[in-house]
């Protein structure tokens, strides 16, 4: 597979991630760091670091002499964090109105990022711009305990998981933060979190009926 020498971890784990969604990598298989580091021209270092993240969410699992291997895991064991998001994100909506009532110049610049990202397909700089967005309103809501919840459920590795599958255009899902963005400069607590919880449990049920699609369509 012909790779830029310059790949990063982000991408590396971007193959990697829709190797093991695709079942390109079945659940048990080892994944060999010499061979994806001399595949795609690195180091074994962002190899390494790209399996660590994997783990995190629970895809690999990591065993002491023998490596990574790739964990049977489920399609809702995957979905079961977004409704959990989805109910913290929307307590921070609701915290946030206030404090982002009539300023929405930051929300604005990371939507134009994905709008950019968007364009020059870039799911990288993508996935960076969608998380910071919802980070704003999640900082916004001064609610300590909640941040802290909420980046333990490392919402840039699921982010990344969702929009590797393709649930949905890049461009779309960039407008698709828009009316958030309405809502929270309006000040309308009860509308901003209602369209974050839509927001996100629909990502949610798409990431579930893309794979199970795309599983049924692989059956003999």
């Amino acid at each position: 597979m012909a790779v830029n020498r310059a790949m990063l971890r982000d991408q590396i784990k971007d193959v990697l991630l829709q190797r093991i969604l695709d079942g390109a990598y079945s659940p048990g298989q080892r994944i060999v760091e010499t061979r994806v580091a001399e595949e795609f021209g690195v180091s074994q270092a962002p190899v390494r670091e790209a399996l660590r993240e994997l783990e995190i969410l629970r895809l690999v699992v990591s065993e002491p002499f023998r490596g990574a291997r790739v964990r049977d895991v489920s399609t809702r064991e995957i979905a079961e964090a977004y409704p959990v998001r989805a109910a913290l994100e929307e307590l921070a909506a609701r915290l946030a109105a206030a404090p982002l009532a009539g300023g929405g110049e930051v929300l604005a610049v990371e939507i134009d990022g994905m709008r950019a990202a968007a364009a020059d397909e870039d799911l990288h700089r993508f996935v960076r711009h969608d998380v910071a967005f919802h980070r704003v309103l999640v900082e916004a809501s001064a609610n300590q305990t909640l941040l802290q919840l909420w980046e333990s459920l490392h919402v840039d590795l699921r982010t990344r998981v969702t929009l590797v599958q393709r649930v949905a255009d890049l461009a779309e899902v960039a407008e698709s933060h828009v009316p958030i963005m309405e809502a929270l400069v309006a000040g309308d607590a009860e509308w901003a979190g209602t369209a974050v919880r839509e927001h996100i449990e629909g990502f949610g049920r798409s990431f579930v009926e893309r794979t199970e699609a795309t599983a049924s369509a692989e059956e003999p």
